[in-house]
């Protein structure tokens, strides 16, 4: 069967993934804009390098929150953008786009992000595929029918935990925090205790050096801004503080974790098993977090391959090999109607 030449869209939270003809952007989800003139300044590591550092003149916008589009105009010139780097063939007739989405948007959510990718890509055919589908197909799973396994997708903005037969998903559970939220956590928790005023790339890096403090690595070097003084300082961080501020986050994964566990059919419960528990998305590299899910199920679990490219890698197979049932929901799911009502 000749599938339809298109696009692959991960829009994230922090990432946006963008795939054509065997092509990859991967960039910040950011642009910049001039406060006067309106006029673009730039998009994705250009915009995302000013973020936090108040440029005269100049609106660093981060259009996508949660793993939704915040801001529409903004994420469609982005999304132009990255368009414009792929160089696709303006020869195209409705070329179809494979757009993946969080399992628990709404259905104005994923109005939204239709018109947004439509707005950028005039006439295309699109096609929403769960997150957690594409990272299950970016993983290497099986499509064919009754193949089971356990996907947790750990983005910028959402965490997506799914169980999945082929390319269906089973039961699914779509959590509103993902890395952004630990950053947050660990800027507001040194702030606390140490009265350092951190930037979101200073956060970033305690939470991928020190993770849940399983590490031989039991303090780390961050710099920032004295709350006190307001003067630059340099402090040692404990990894102790980092993993208490992560607490809550990892918490709330396991639970997710366990909680679908105990949905699951027994027909599933082999595969599942021996299938191990599958880690995708940026936030799966976060030191201890596989340690702590497969305690929190006794069930093994694993970082995948390249765990960043994951969903992006699973969409592009969704397109290339035309799975037409990639992340759909069995009849009956309730989630099936939110999906049909977004088209």
């Amino acid at each position: 069967m000749r599938v339809r030449p298109g696009v692959a869209v991960d829009l994230g939270t922090v990432n946006t993934r963008v795939s054509a003809g065997g092509a990859v952007v991967d960039q910040p989800s950011a642009i910049a804009v001039n406060r006067r003139t309106a006029a673009i300044e730039g998009v994705g590591t250009d915009a995302d390098a000013l973020a936090g550092k108040d440029p005269v003149d100049i609106d660093i916008i981060h259009p996508v929150r949660d793993g939704v589009v915040a801001d529409f105009d903004a994420a469609v010139a982005m999304l132009q953008a990255f368009l414009r780097q792929l160089r696709m063939p303006r020869t195209l007739s409705r070329p179809l786009a494979v757009v993946c989405v969080p399992g628990g948007a709404t259905s104005l959510e994923r109005r939204s992000l239709a018109a947004a990718v439509t707005a950028a890509l005039p006439r295309c055919v699109l096609q929403f595929v769960d997150k957690s589908a594409a990272a299950a197909a970016g993983a290497g799973l099986n499509p064919a029918p009754g193949s089971g396994a356990v996907v947790v997708d750990v983005g910028g903005g959402t965490t997506e935990v799914a169980v999945l037969a082929g390319g269906y998903v089973v039961r699914s559970r779509s959590l509103r925090l993902g890395g952004n939220t630990m950053d947050r956590a660990i800027a507001q928790a040194v702030r606390t205790e140490l009265g350092l005023l951190l930037g979101r790339d200073a956060a970033r890096k305690l939470k991928m050096t020190l993770g849940l403090g399983e590490l031989a690595t039991w303090e780390a070097e961050a710099a920032g801004v004295d709350a006190g003084r307001q003067t630059p300082r340099v402090e040692q961080v404990p990894a102790r503080l980092v993993a208490a501020a992560l607490q809550p986050s990892v918490t709330a994964i396991t639970g997710a974790v366990s909680e679908l566990l105990a949905e699951i059919p027994p027909n599933l419960a082999e595969d599942v098993v021996r299938g191990k528990i599958r880690l995708a998305g940026g936030g799966a590299q976060l030191p201890g977090l596989a340690r702590r899910i497969e305690a929190a199920a006794d069930i093994a679990a694993y970082v995948v391959d390249d765990p960043m490219q994951c969903v992006i890698r699973g969409a592009t197979r969704i397109l290339r090999d035309g799975y037409a049932t990639a992340g759909r929901r069995p009849a009956g799911h309730p989630a099936a109607a939110a999906r049909a009502a977004a088209g």
